[in-house]
């Protein structure tokens, strides 16, 4: 049989997971490319010799997206493989048909054949949406099994946005680590809500590698799920998170509505702050794709330290960049607590935005009257703190995952926004992992 050429079209996450899997040393293809998209400056790279294997021994180039059809022309590919998430169905065919007009097979690999069966028991945090609440959730899937007394490792989806290779396995225990991999705010808002809790979390490229090592510390892996895509481990307790404030977002985007398809647990968040009709649509559609899954209803309240620097105040929110630009949420939770704690106004920050900040309003036009906390290298984080400082504000509302306070210099008075998990009935989440881990049930 003839070797088949693919392009792997990507974000610098599955679409490297994938190649691991299914490519990478496997004489049957040859992968002309990797395709990049969502994340800044991914593209001119290349995927290192070193981690694609004897076949590849100068590496594998990553273009830009916009290339695919040259890509296809130029090396007679014969298939592509689509490999990031949340994206709409719509946008996914739309591709689907750009590739078979060119010319080229159009693939989605198997969400469970690119699972990696692990020796230990996981629990995965999956989404419907980026944004739907999976860190808050994720947060509370530890807490209750460290209550169990197991010993719990973190894995979390990749976000591989410097060196690559140094990046293959990487485990992080101590703030210091962060600064030590030069970690973007991506990888920080991700990585140090586990370290504040005394949390091993492991990310990189390698998961096989990654794998083996989480597993010897670990009583149990907790996989931290990234956007809406699948988990890279084969879960004993697969958990998505839904979010009605995009109530039927759940039936329409890829690779989240696998997520619910194969969920054991679907939790339904922010029904604190969701109108009832939303949340009676998600549960329906719930119960509809997937009626053995339980269905746990959750409120993720918001807490402020400063709430007069709210109140009767022209305030600048700041949320979670993903969430904002390819989850496609025009607020969050700073949005809420501006309302909540009755601010003047909401700031728009794009009179006031610099470099990389202003291309990311471009390019997402329809963020809301608040700032995306982009952060993908020192370039950008820079820009960032700029356009803040630039800003005319009386405050700024803080609702990233993580402190940005630590990282960047904030010359304006500062509110912190925090939020947890709160489930409302029963079964809840305790319920469902002690029933399934328990001592009783490990007997």
């Amino acid at each position: 049989m003839a070797t088949r050429k693919i392009v792997i079209m990507g974000a610098a996450g599955r679409d490297f997971h994938n190649f691991n899997i299914k490519y990478r040393d496997n004489n049957d293809y040859q992968v002309v490319a990797f395709t990049a998209t969502q994340i800044p400056d991914i593209e001119g790279r290349k995927y290192p010799a070193k981690l694609a294997g004897k076949l590849y021994p100068k590496g594998i180039p990553i273009r830009a997206e916009d290339d695919i059809i040259d890509l296809i022309q130029k090396y007679d590919v014969d298939e592509i493989i689509f490999s990031y998430s949340d994206i709409s169905y719509n946008y996914v065919m739309s591709r689907a048909s750009i590739v078979n007009a060119a010319g080229a097979d159009f693939t989605l690999l198997s969400a469970t054949d690119t699972m990696l069966k692990s020796n230990k028991p996981v629990v995965a945090i999956c989404a419907a949406r980026t944004g739907s609440g999976k860190s808050q959730t994720t947060r509370r899937v530890c807490e209750i099994l460290r209550d169990m007394k197991l010993k719990v490792v973190a894995v979390r989806h990749p976000m591989p946005y410097g060196d690559i290779v140094k990046q293959t396995c990487q485990r992080y225990a101590k703030i210091t680590d962060l600064k030590a991999n030069d970690c973007t705010i991506e990888e920080m808002e991700e990585y140090e809500p586990h370290i504040n809790r005394g949390q091993v979390i492991y990310a990189g490229v390698d998961y096989g590698m990654i794998l083996a090592k989480a597993e010897k510390e670990a009583d149990i892996i907790v996989w931290d799920g990234g956007n809406n895509d699948t988990p890279f481990f084969r879960p004993d307790v697969y958990i998505t998170v839904a979010d009605p404030h995009r109530a039927g977002h759940e039936l329409l985007y890829y690779p989240g509505g696998i997520n619910m398809l194969l969920a054991d647990v679907i939790v339904i968040n922010k029904i604190d702050t969701a109108h009832p009709e939303d949340i009676n649509l998600v549960r329906d559609n719930a119960r509809i794709v997937n009626p053995k899954a339980i269905v746990v209803e959750a409120a993720s309240p918001i807490t402020v330290d400063k709430p007069e620097l709210i109140t009767g105040k022209d305030v600048l929110v700041i949320e979670d960049g993903p969430t904002l630009t390819h989850g496609e949420m025009e607020y969050g939770a700073g949005v809420v607590a501006a309302g909540k704690y009755g601010a003047s106004n909401l700031v728009d920050p794009r009179p006031f935005t610099v470099g990389s900040i202003k291309t990311t309003f471009t390019k997402y036009p329809d963020i809301g009257t608040l700032l995306p906390a982009m952060g993908y290298g020192d370039k950008q984080m820079k820009d960032l703190e700029a356009t803040i400082n630039k800003t005319k504000c009386d405050s700024v509302i803080i609702a990233t995952p993580i402190d940005l306070r630590r990282i960047i210099n904030i010359k304006k008075p500062t509110v912190r926004v925090g939020y947890e998990l709160q489930e409302i009935g029963h079964p809840n989440l305790e319920d469902i992992l002690n029933r399934k881990f328990g001592k009783k049930a490990m007997k």
